[in-house]
């Protein structure tokens, strides 16, 4: 007997459309190490600390707002990641 009717088959895990803009700030997958940005000595070890690092550390010396954007984003990362330490 065949069980392969359309009720019984697997349905495919929905993905988000390419280019699809999702509200709050984008954390890179921490499951692809490989992927870890490498900031050699000045690594924090967290991903995504290390990721807005690497941000800041990329942005062009002779633009400003990028620089100030970026130093935005790892003041936002550090919060996130440690207003949970005071048991709030």
């Amino acid at each position: 007997m065949n069980d392969s009717t359309p009720e019984n088959r697997p349905r495919p895990i929905p993905r988000p459309t390419p280019g699809l803009q999702t509200p709050g700030p984008v954390e890179p997958d921490v499951t692809d190490a490989a992927a870890a940005p490498d900031l050699g000595e000045h690594s924090t070890g967290d991903i995504v600390i290390d990721s807005a690092l690497q941000d800041l550390r990329d942005a062009p010396a002779d633009d400003l707002d990028a620089q100030l954007e970026a130093g935005r984003r790892v003041h936002q990362t550090l919060q996130g990641r440690l207003s949970h330490l005071g048991g709030e």
